[in-house]
């Protein structure tokens, strides 16, 4: 179940994208079937999963053959990780710790996220995406200060253009609050989103 809170954080995060996607300009490749960023598994919120699973119910009570498909190739995407989940594969919680965090390094680099539509390029619950997935692209500001951004934008961009579109992200106190009510611990990665945790 979402906090009633989620719509906002989604509308916050997507005015922000927008704007940030209109200051880039050209310089955004960006576009319907441009998907490598879907490729490797990454870290995602419990607030994101819940997100994702009620994006899936959407789906089936709207396109149920959809839904089936999805369903698919989230369950070939999880057996295919299943042997090197860095965590507790009933759960879908990933370990903590330093241990944990270099086995992670190494997890699911070329595993292509089951969320993404492979006929079309699109992703199947794109409205549903997690956070990382909304802030991709446009230059954002990583903990250490620096702009990244994907590596098929801004090529030969100079500083200040990529400084002048900088995404400007909203306070994680919103997002923290939220993960927070929804009353799960741990982190987890899209394939293993659609598992249940027990709180």
């Amino acid at each position: 179940m979402l906090p009633a809170g989620d719509a906002e954080l989604v509308h916050i995060v997507d005015a922000a994208l927008q704007d940030a996607v209109q200051r880039s300009g050209s310089w955004l490749a960006c576009r319907p079937g441009c998907n490598q960023c879907c490729t490797g598994v990454f870290r995602i919120s419990q607030l994101d999963a819940a997100r994702l699973r009620h994006g899936f119910l959407l789906l089936q009570q709207q396109h149920a053959s959809g839904a089936l498909t999805l369903a698919a190739r989230v369950a070939e995407s999880k057996a295919r990780l299943d042997s090197t989940f860095p965590g507790n594969t009933r759960t879908g919680v990933l370990d903590e710790g330093d241990t944990a965090e270099a086995l992670f390094e190494a997890f699911g680099d070329e595993e292509v996220c089951p969320v993404l539509d492979p006929a079309a390029g699109t992703c199947s619950l794109y409205a549903h995406r997690p956070m990382t997935c909304r802030t991709f692209g446009p230059p954002v500001r990583t903990d250490e200060g620096a702009l990244g951004t994907c590596e098929l934008c801004f090529q030969g961009a100079d500083e200040q253009e990529v400084a002048r579109a900088e995404m400007v992200l909203p306070s994680a106190e919103l997002e923290a609050e939220l993960n927070h009510a929804i009353g799960l611990h741990g982190e987890t990665v899209v394939p293993f989103a659609f598992v249940l945790q027990p709180s």
